[in-house]
Order: structure tokens, then C-alpha cells, then sequence
């Protein structure tokens, strides 16, 4: 995947990670040393991708689970981002 500057728009930064959950009804990880960092994407679509890719290689743990933030929201949060 490409992670060069987009020159059509602005960077809308996403961080995708994961881990395994202490509870399936919470956001609670069982140990924060063992998150798996998948990375940060320059759109939602290539962060959507890489969570999906995750989230397939660890279907057999039901307690794993990987999260898309929009980073983009938390560096601006007033700004009005899609």
C-alpha cells in the first residue's frame, strides 16, 4: 500500500490496532504490552483494509478484536471531518 502525501486533498490520518479483550461486552485489554500496532493509513479506505486483513487473521481468537481511529478528529476537533 502506497502511503505517500495525497495532493488531491487533505491527510485524514487513521490508526488501526488491535488486541485481545478481557471481556466481549467491553473495551478492555488484557495486557497493553501485547497490542498489535497494524499501523496509520492516509485515508479510511486504506485503513479499513488493513483492519479487515487483521481482523480476518485472527478470526479464530473470539476475544481479539482491531479498531479504526480517525486520528484526524483527535489532532482537529473542530474542524468538521468526513
Amino acid at each position: 500500500m502506497s502511503h505517500e502525501v495525497e495532493t488531491s486533498g487533505k491527510q485524514l490520518l487513521h490508526l488501526v490496532f488491535g488486541g485481545e479483550l478481557m471481556d466481549l461486552k467491553k473495551v478492555e485489554f488484557k495486557n497493553l504490552s501485547k497490542l498489535d500496532i497494524v499501523g496509520i493509513y492516509p485515508n479510511y479506505a486504506e485503513a479499513h483494509a488493513a483492519w479487515k486483513a487483521a481482523a480476518q487473521r485472527t478470526v479464530d481468537n473470539a476475544q481479539m478484536r482491531y479498531f479504526v481511529v480517525h486520528m484526524h478528529r483527535l489532532i482537529e476537533p473542530d474542524e468538521k471531518n468526513p
